[in-house]
């Protein structure tokens, strides 16, 4: 991509309501834009964004042995009656009506949507375990939609869905998924801890919430310093109140805050502040019996489905990832997860020399399929490099005056280091720093 041609509206100012580095960084990068409370535009970088985690997503999945499907973003609120659950979620499932006063909701979730899907075309043990899911829009009418796309009313979602024969080999799949959910998290390159959870409205006897740690991070957590223990609050402390307060503290009143309790391992534990990306459940027959979605036993007899579910938050990834990776002057993308790898900056555009090897690195690059932007706008340095440090490239080739000696500099994002290199040996190094 030629930067001249490229839509990317950056801007020096953030919106008065964006508090979280994230927000603020996106709608200035030009990633995202308002479209009303709590509804997101997605533009060209943080499309790219997106698709790429949906990636890495879909790809982990598949390899678990998991089928895509994608379902109906509208649902009959009948599916919803059935299961009990049109009282339960509330305000924050958004109920619409068509011409023919049929009433239908935007679903928030899919869980008898797809216990549907799947009633009378599973039918024996003999085809059972299934496990699908779906990448597919959400809608939740947040009371208080803040924080740009961590706390949304429409977001990208991956809900899974298991079917099984028995609670045995539900809890196979959920640990499968969990499993599946670190290798995810992982090669998004996310420090991230597994904590025990509530269920909440989804129900079901056990839960995991997977949370990118992150100090402005909305949920607290505690954690052991020497194993993998982990828990929402939520599961440890039974007052609402004090459920409350710890919430609301910063990570740093937090971090001054003793537990006197120790892990079973002995380990110290500590409050940390987390953003939930992503939550596994153990249904069991909660939604199957509900709804009458029956397969016949070994003997023949009917027998619920015992289920599980998995979500998650594929929008709110892109979030969490600067998040947890910013400074004050912009995004620092992780490397599978940054809009372009390579950003080649053509500090005076006028300079036949300049932009003949701005042409040739960029042409290069593409066949080595580095994704790779070239600026050739005719603004400023300053300007143009500000930009590149508030998008966040890992990588900047400046092409600039020490040409005239035979060099470039290789700005590294992260470590906001530059380094002079000899021209033939730009395109070595940089294959070596990708």
């Amino acid at each position: 991509m030629r930067r001249s041609r490229a839509f990317i509206p950056t801007t020096k100012e953030a919106p008065s309501d964006a508090t979280l580095p994230s927000h603020q960084f996106l709608v200035r990068g030009g990633f995202i834009n308002q479209q009303g409370a709590g509804l997101y535009n997605f533009m060209p970088l943080g499309k790219i964004v997106l698709e790429k985690i949906r990636k890495v997503v879909k790809e982990e999945l598949d390899k678990a042995g998991c089928s895509e499907v994608q379902l109906s973003f509208v649902t009959p609120i009948s599916l919803w009656d059935r299961s009990g659950r049109a009282e339960t979620m509330g305000k924050e499932m958004l109920r619409i009506s068509d011409r023919h006063q049929n009433d239908f909701v935007l679903s928030p979730t899919n869980e008898e949507a797809m216990v549907e899907l799947v009633k009378n075309r599973v039918t024996s043990y003999k085809d059972l375990p299934v496990n699908l899911y779906q990448i597919n829009t959400k809608f939740r009418d947040e009371a208080r939609p803040r924080y740009g796309l961590l706390r949304g009313r429409e977001f990208l979602m991956k809900d899974g869905y298991s079917f099984h024969a028995s609670k045995e080999d539900m809890v196979r799949e959920f640990d499968l998924m969990e499993s599946t959910y670190k290798k995810i998290f992982t090669r998004l390159g996310l420090d991230f801890r597994v904590v025990q959870a509530d269920s909440g409205a989804i129900g079901g006897d056990g839960s995991k919430e997977f949370h990118v740690l992150a100090d402005s991070g909305e949920d607290t957590i505690v954690v052991c310093e020497a194993c993998d223990y982990g828990a929402n609050i939520e599961t440890i402390f039974e007052s609402e109140e004090e459920i409350d307060a710890l919430n609301e503290k910063s990570y740093e009143e937090l971090s001054n805050q003793q537990l006197d309790e120790k892990c079973d391992c002995g380990g110290k534990l500590s409050f940390k502040k987390g953003i939930e990306v992503g939550h596994i459940f153990q249904l069991g027959d909660k939604y199957s019996s509900a709804l009458d979605a029956k397969f016949n036993d070994e003997s023949g007899k009917p027998k619920a489905f015992e289920m599980a579910t998995f979500g998650i938050g594929v929008s709110r990834l892109v979030a969490s990832v600067i998040e947890q990776n910013h400074d004050e002057n912009g995004c620092i993308w992780t490397k599978e997860t940054c809009p372009y790898m390579v950003n080649i900056m053509v500090s005076n555009i006028k300079d036949y020399a300049q932009t003949a090897l701005g042409e040739e690195l960029y042409l290069k690059l593409q066949d080595k399929n580095v994704e790779v932007i070239l600026d050739d706008r005719k603004d400023r340095f300053g300007f143009k490099m500000k930009d590149a440090e508030l998008i966040g490239f890992p990588y900047t080739i400046i092409i600039g005056k020490e040409l005239a000696n035979g060099q470039v500099q290789i700005y590294d994002r992260k470590t906001t280091e530059k380094t002079s290199v000899n021209v033939d040996e730009v395109m070595s190094k940089i294959m070596e720093l990708i």
